[in-house]
């Protein structure tokens, strides 16, 4: 599964040679207020070539994974961290795994069903996937 851009929408789709996946901008956040090293690195995640940028919110009281029209330098030349932003990004073997700063504890997720959007989730290993193959993009 790829991830792919439907409208301001991340979703899931088997990958194929009909389908165009995102490519994500992962940059590091200059402010170390959030840090914490047992967690990962502490990044912002768009879409490049997009000013598109992941963030966290709530939404009737559920974490919520969203896409925001700004682009992720801006968020890294902010006077101070944009936590809502701000993902741990964790090396887990060959794969990465992105936490929420702003809801510790629940990672960006994938159905297993095609056509699903993104979404954040606090089950790992169960029904959906929380780690991820990045493969650089030349």
């Amino acid at each position: 599964m790829v991830w792919v851009l439907s409208g301001n929408v991340l979703i899931t789709f088997p990958s194929s040679s009909n389908v165009e996946p995102v490519t994500l901008a992962i940059i590091a956040c200059r402010h170390t207020e959030h840090c914490d090293e047992e967690k990962g690195n502490l990044i912002y995640l768009g879409i490049k070539d997009k000013n598109l940028s992941l963030f966290c919110t709530e939404i009737y009281g559920k974490p919520t994974l969203q896409l925001k029209e700004i682009n992720i330098m801006n968020l890294y030349w902010e006077n101070t961290s944009q936590k809502p932003f701000l993902f741990f990004h964790s090396v887990e073997g060959c794969t990465s795994a992105f936490q929420s700063v702003s809801y510790p504890d629940w990672f960006i997720a994938t159905s297993s069903v095609p056509g699903q959007p993104i979404f954040l989730t606090q089950e790992r290993g169960l029904t959906h996937c929380t780690n991820f193959y990045l493969y650089p993009k030349n």
